[in-house]
This record gives structure tokens, C-alpha cells and sequence, in this order.
């Protein structure tokens, strides 16, 4: 996953793209570096939904502009508006319904 390393960054990104995803995630959680390979993996089927990856610690503004309070936390976006939102258990069987319904309706012609 592509990082980002500021909070402007991350805006920009999630307004501009119109489907996104977003994961938070700390160098020193656990729960996160075993996820990480999973959402990748899952992202292999959705090559339109594109994503960022934030590390807390190093853009602690995250938390309050996303309202983070955990990580990981995953963060589905169209356009700047939130759609999705799972974090610290994250089940992938959810995640990838909740993929596959946005990107049929917002990247399917």
C-alpha cells in the first residue's frame, strides 16, 4: 500500500478519488501488521478502488479529522463521503461485501 504522510494528503486523496479506501494503522500494533496482508490481498480483485495507507504515530492528526480512536482502522470513501468503517476487528468477509456493492455501484459501467 501507497502511504501518505500528512493529514492534507490524505484529504486531498479521499476527496479526489471516487472510490477509496483508507487504513490506519501503528508500526506497533500487532492486529495491524497481521490485517495489512489480508486487505491487500483482497484489494487484488478491486484494481479501480484506490488506497492509502496512514501510520498514526506519524500523522497523529488523523485521529481527530477521521475520528480513529483504534487501529487498524479501514475506511471506505467516495468523493470525500464516508461509506464504510471497520476498526481494530476488522472481518474481511465484510469488508469485501461492502467493496464489492460500492464498486459495482460507483466504478461499473
Amino acid at each position: 500500500m501507497e502511504s501518505v504522510h500528512s493529514i492534507e494528503e490524505l484529504l486531498t486523496f479521499v476527496r479526489e478519488q471516487p472510490l477509496s479506501m483508507v487504513y490506519v494503522s501503528r508500526p506497533s500494533c500487532s492486529v495491524c501488521h497481521g490485517l495489512e496482508p489480508q486487505v491487500e490481498n483482497l484489494l487484488g480483485d478491486y484494481p479501480k478502488v484506490k488506497v492509502r495507507e496512514v501510520n498514526a504515530d506519524e500523522v497523529p492528526e488523523v485521529a481527530g479529522e477521521f475520528s480513529v480512536m483504534t487501529v487498524p482502522a479501514v475506511l471506505i470513501y467516495s468523493g470525500g463521503k464516508e461509506l464504510f468503517r471497520k476498526a481494530r476487528f476488522v472481518p474481511i468477509r465484510d469488508l469485501d461485501q461492502q467493496l464489492a456493492k460500492w464498486n459495482y455501484f460507483i466504478n461499473e459501467e
